[in-house]
């Protein structure tokens, strides 16, 4: 006789109890870059809308920046690090695949032997961990799972190339999720996610094992995809969760390009989300962070009086694969 398997006793649902980010403390300028390659400020504004970011040291590991970030997202959310059972790290820029990130976080922070693990989808990492962690939440996996965005993309830039140089920068932006006392007080809508493998060559990192290699981007190619391709999911998001857009009080998108998020929000709008909606612009101080834009932008969004406790958010994430993500999330 097959004996009977006891499942883990799970989560009505799932929420967000707290946020946190952390940068590094060096703000590069476009007047900075100009100087070294053939640009000038307002030429970086029109195309991309970025007027400064924020640059790591060569020495200050990707781990240290998802430590500190992860750390006061655990401390906003009124946990203590031992309270904390999962770590999900999405990165796409460990400078080596082994380790991973995750154990290391977590014995930066204190967790007490968590399950620990990375996910590389890259600028729809934080989407694809925030999935995740729900799903563990809500299967008994895991009581509260610590989900961060971390990225060192300063160390994959080749600095005399205009095309990349100017868009990306270094940051990291977290999450603690945990249970929902029942099903209407969960706080994180079904996971919209995909990939389009066919488009690889958009975003990629060109080296060959054993060497450290650059990153390389198409950038009209993805400005295409996403303009055409990003809507369309947030909108699919916006229904899983059982709303309509005008039910939409944030928009955070992947802060890829200001052209971008202002043609993704026109198409929104034109679904119905209200016009009094708002929208992240984080890329204009941050730059481009790939799998921590949107925990940044929510975090600094936060702290700026933008969001406030109950608002009813949009996450949408896209980028290398490519590989997209997203859903609806309450604001805790």
């Amino acid at each position: 006789m097959t004996p009977t398997l006891r499942p883990s006793p799970g989560a009505p649902g799932a929420r967000v109890l707290g946020w946190g980010s952390s940068q590094p403390q060096r703000v590069v300028t476009n007047d900075e870059l100009a100087e070294r390659v053939a640009t000038n400020d307002n030429w970086i504004r029109e195309r991309v809308g970025i007027v400064s970011r924020r640059i790591a040291d060569p020495e200050t590991p990707l781990v240290e920046i998802a430590a500190d970030a992860g750390s006061k997202a655990v401390a906003d959310a009124g946990l203590s690090p031992t309270d904390v059972d999962s770590i999900i790290v999405a990165t796409c820029t460990m400078p080596n695949p082994i380790p991973n990130a995750a154990a290391q976080v977590g014995t930066r922070i204190g967790l007490a032997a968590p399950g620990a693990f990375d996910i590389n989808t890259a600028c729809a990492g934080f989407c694809y961990g925030l999935g995740i962690a729900s799903d563990l939440v809500r299967a008994g996996s895991s009581r509260h799972v610590l989900v961060i965005g971390a990225e060192k993309l300063s160390h994959w830039l080749d600095w005399d190339d205009r095309a990349t140089c100017i868009i990306f920068a270094d940051g990291a932006g977290a999450a603690v999720v945990g249970p929902a006392p029942t099903t209407d007080d969960a706080g994180i809508g079904p996971l919209v996610w995909g990939s389009d493998g066919s488009q690889y060559p958009l975003i990629r990192i060109l080296g060959e094992p054993g060497e450290s290699g650059l990153l390389h981007q198409e950038g009209q190619a993805v400005f295409r995809w996403a303009t055409t391709q990003v809507a369309p999911i947030a909108l699919r998001a916006i229904e899983r969760a059982g709303l309509a857009p005008e039910d939409i009080d944030v928009f955070i998108p992947h802060q890829a390009n200001l052209r971008i998020i202002d043609a993704v929000t026109k198409r929104l709008r034109k679904e119905g989300a209200r016009e009094d909606m708002r929208v992240a612009q984080d890329i204009v101080h941050s730059g481009n962070t790939s799998s921590a834009s949107i925990p940044l932008a929510i975090d600094h969004m936060r702290a700026a009086g933008q969001i406030s406790r109950g608002d009813v958010m949009l996450l949408v994430g896209f980028g290398a694969g490519l590989s997209y993500a997203g859903q609806v999330v309450i604001c805790p």
